[in-house]
């Protein structure tokens, strides 16, 4: 037994999971369960709650979540949750088979795009309920930002095969190498499937918008296949979250000499700090307040950036310093900067879209417009965290099955 089990008050009204996890896993429940060796009760308890449990309790942002809203943190000593939780998940992950817990949507058919996060949670769901699934993406093999994004010194991929085999097993139609506005429309989907649901990954990269960006590579493409890139010997990042982590460690590793350079501070960077840490041990150099302004052969020109406070007392902000242009030279520069989905994909349909150009939602995702679509993950939140996503797919589903 992790002895961290031991220090847990098991609070009557736990802020780790009421206030901290996206999900609301029901912490105290479940290290109850872990002390008494109810393993297996337990487990089921995590996975009926959140399918992808054996993921989130290692690449999830703790300091942000449970870890972080533990009751012991005004005496600076939280409960390590994480580390049990991923001990009684990947046990049960590894010998779970899905069944039918009802009949509730026998006879419905519900697509799903994306088999990444919100995929993979979503089918769980739906089986149980006794729909029949169709489960489309545009990479050869389920798992997403699992298999594709997060490299494998995070996340190793047996637990991207271990979900894989656990919705074949279980019947799930799975179709590799589909590619939605290619392949075939959305009004085609709705018109097919008794609803849908868009959970696929933020892959459209935002623009630097300044001169040669266009001999930049995006993070994105680097971290699916990144033998696929000679990166030379010196490689610049631009970005602070964590795909610009797993890109700068990732180049590391293939021998690089690495930097990060982020126009904010270390506070603001919006990746897990744990992550940026991590980087920083590996090896990884930071450059903070520097944003380019343009990309040149054998290197970038940057320019100083510094924070100033509004004289009306307002939020701290970010401005470019005029007259500090320096050139930085690299072989490769990598921009990770932000991601948006294609939101092409509703061109043709009655999707009330915003000012933004974004879908309008309920709370729970359905697209105001369509009478069977409903958005979660990147599709409804931008790029987020793996949690998150699920606990958006959780909204959908409920939302869905009440409707059908």
């Amino acid at each position: 037994m992790n002895n961290e089990a031991l220090r847990c008050l098991l609070c009557k009204k736990p802020k780790c999971a009421l206030q901290g996890c996206p999900v609301h896993t029901p912490v105290p429940e479940c290290m109850q369960l872990y002390r008494e060796g109810k393993l297996d009760q337990a487990g089921e308890l995590l996975f009926e709650n959140n399918p992808l449990t054996a993921v989130t309790s290692q690449v999830c942002d703790w300091k942000q979540f449970c870890y972080g809203n533990c009751v012991l943190n005004v005496k600076q000593v939280p409960v390590r949750w994480y580390e049990i939780e991923q001990e009684i998940s990947t046990s049960y992950l590894f010998r779970h088979r899905l069944t039918r817990h009802s009949e509730e949507l026998s006879g419905k058919r519900i697509a799903l795009v994306g088999a990444g996060p919100v995929g993979i949670a979503s089918a769980v769901w739906l089986y149980e309920a006794g729909a029949t699934i169709t489960l489309f993406d545009a990479n050869p093999r389920m798992g997403g930002v699992l298999r594709y994004g997060i490299p494998a010194f995070r996340l190793d991929k047996k637990y991207c095969d271990a979900y894989e085999a656990l919705l074949e097993a279980a019947g799930i139609e799975f179709k590799g190498g589909y590619e939605l506005g290619r392949d075939g429309s959305l009004t085609s989907l709705m018109a097919e499937y008794d609803a849908v649901i868009l959970g696929a990954g933020a892959e459209k990269p935002a623009n630097l918008r300044i001169p040669g960006e266009e001999k930049a590579v995006q993070a994105l493409p680097f971290l699916k296949d990144p033998s696929a890139f000679n990166l030379g010997k010196k490689v610049i990042v631009i970005g602070g979250g964590n795909v610009a982590m797993d890109a700068c460690r990732t180049a590391v590793r293939q021998g690089c000499e690495t930097w990060v350079y982020y126009r904010k501070t270390f506070e603001n960077m919006p990746a897990n700090p744990l992550e940026v840490e991590e980087a920083k041990a590996d090896g990884v150099q930071f450059k903070v307040f520097q944003a380019p302004v343009e990309v040149r052969d054998g290197g970038v020109v940057f320019r100083d950036c510094e924070n100033v406070q509004p004289e009306d007392g307002g939020r701290v902000v970010t401005r470019i310093i005029d007259g500090t242009d320096h050139f930085v030279p690299c072989d490769t520069l990598l921009t990770a900067i932000s991601e948006t989905p294609d939101f092409g994909l509703f061109d043709g349909t009655p999707a009330v879209m915003n000012q933004w150009g974004w879908p309008t939602v309920s709370e729970t995702g359905k697209v105001e417009g369509l009478s069977n679509v409903w958005l979660a993950g990147d599709f409804l939140l931008g790029p987020k965290t793996v949690v998150e996503a699920v606990a958006s797919a959780r909204l959908a589903v409920n939302d869905l099955k009440a409707s059908l």
